[in-house]
């Protein structure tokens, strides 16, 4: 009898133990499959195995904490579920075709860390919701189409480092802000249609060691070096 009894409660434990990710944030991951053509990826899911097991996904404290799938033939667009993965600190999905608009509900994503497309289809204008972003220290577009201007709600990001937008069909001014993040330490903005590039210089090569600003002179580089990349639209 009390092995009987013993059994269902064996059983509990068990599943407390292999307890992984809320369905909500697996059903995220499925949508983000589905749309995608997850079955054609280089490297796909076994949707039958534990999201802790999928390739490519990162689980800590039963949340989704990270998505990297670079050069993985991932097509189509992107669902608005993923803001859905609330505990996300990392979304790197570059060098894929992942076409269509970025979807307002990335700025769900509170936690996020790294936000890095470079080289895919997206298109579209950048959605103002990136401004909630506030713990973003990397942002990663380059190599798209994006188009319209930076919202002004990018000066929210003061803990950017490094904003890369290289090669998309962005225009008009950059977020003032921007140029006076003491974080900012990367900024390529080159081939697209910015007006107020030049002040962005002086700043980098400040945060850099490279130029003291209340001394107006050069001073030896820090230990890291910064490449700075500037639109040439007067040539």
């Amino acid at each position: 009898m009390k092995k009987l009894l013993l059994t269902p409660v064996l059983l509990l434990f068990c599943i407390v133990l292999t307890a992984q990710v809320s369905q909500k944030e697996k059903q995220a991951l499925i949508d983000f499959y589905i749309a995608t053509n997850g079955e054609k990826w280089n490297q796909s899911w076994d949707l039958n195995t534990d999201v802790s097991e999928w390739q490519g996904v990162t689980v800590k404290d039963n949340h989704v904490t990270g998505i990297s799938l670079l050069f993985n033939n991932i097509t189509g667009e992107l669902p608005s579920s993923l803001g859905d993965l609330s505990k996300l600190r990392t979304l790197e999905l570059s060098f894929n075709n992942i076409e269509g608009a970025l979807p307002a509900s990335i700025g769900m994503l509170s936690n996020l860390e790294v936000l890095a497309f470079n080289g895919n289809s997206l298109s579209g204008e950048l959605p103002a919701t990136l401004g909630n972003l506030t713990k973003l220290k990397q942002l990663h577009l380059s190599s798209n189409t994006f188009s319209g201007v930076v919202p002004s709600s990018l000066n929210a990001l003061t803990n950017l480092e490094i904003f890369n937008v290289f090669d998309n069909d962005l225009k008009g001014d950059l977020p003032v802000q921007l140029a006076n993040n003491r974080n900012l330490k990367e900024l390529m903005i080159a081939e697209n249609g910015f007006t107020n590039t030049e002040m962005f210089s002086i700043v980098l090569l400040s945060n850099s060691g490279m130029v003291d600003l209340e001394k107006n002179f050069i001073v030896p580089p820090a230990k890291s070096v910064i490449a700075i990349e500037t639109s040439d639209d007067d040539n």
